[in-house]
């Protein structure tokens, strides 16, 4: 039986600085990803919602993490995209900041999606997050947005790419998905869904 109704969500507040992080009373899904890559798409696709997550803000201009409190028991966690060119050092230093002081603030993160797009190779940027993942032990899958953009002949292959790609930082699973068709969402809320049980040790 599912243990979360993804339609039984509430949008709660937006942070730009760890005064406004809510506190760790729920654990976490977190949304990462670059400027761009589809992340609010996703959100809106998971949670069967048109215009949820906003879509379509002009990238990299505000930096904030967006807190939206799922079916009472969970939060997801939107965290502000990355990478985008136009953005000034200080803004970059400001999104830097922000991040690390919400993983390094106390609070259980069940799962964290990685969002790539599955049209190209992973940007220097996005190695870069999977580094930190990597580095941080910080759990993740990592979600391939847009596949309703390759041929259906490329799919399989370019999965097996990503998940070669992954499989260094210690990613748990790599999900081709289209928020466009729905693809692969089933998939994905089945992984959010595992997150929140934990495995029993031997």
């Amino acid at each position: 039986m599912p243990t979360l109704n993804l339609n039984k969500a509430e949008f709660l507040k937006s942070a730009v600085s760890p005064s406004g992080f809510l506190t760790a009373d729920l654990p976490c899904i977190v949304f990462a990803g670059k400027s761009n890559v589809g992340k609010s798409s996703v959100i809106n696709r998971l949670l069967n919602r048109k215009n949820f997550a906003r879509v379509g803000a002009t990238p990299g201009k505000t930096t904030q993490i967006n807190y939206f409190r799922i079916d009472g028991k969970i939060y997801f966690t939107d965290l502000p995209g990355y990478g985008y060119a136009k953005v000034s050092n200080a803004e970059r230093e400001r999104w830097d900041d922000l991040i690390n002081s919400y993983f390094e603030a106390d609070r259980a993160v069940c799962l964290l999606v990685q969002l790539l797009d599955s049209r190209h190779a992973p940007s220097a940027d996005d190695v870069q997050m999977l580094e930190y993942l990597h580095y941080h032990r910080i759990p993740f899958v990592a979600a391939l947005t847009k596949g309703d953009k390759l041929k259906k002949s490329e799919m399989a292959a370019r999965k097996e790419e990503f998940e070669k790609i992954c499989a260094p930082y210690g990613c748990q699973g790599v999900v081709l998905t289209s928020a466009e068709n729905g693809l692969g969402m089933d998939e994905l809320r089945a992984l959010l869904e595992a997150s929140m049980t934990p495995e029993t040790e031997d």
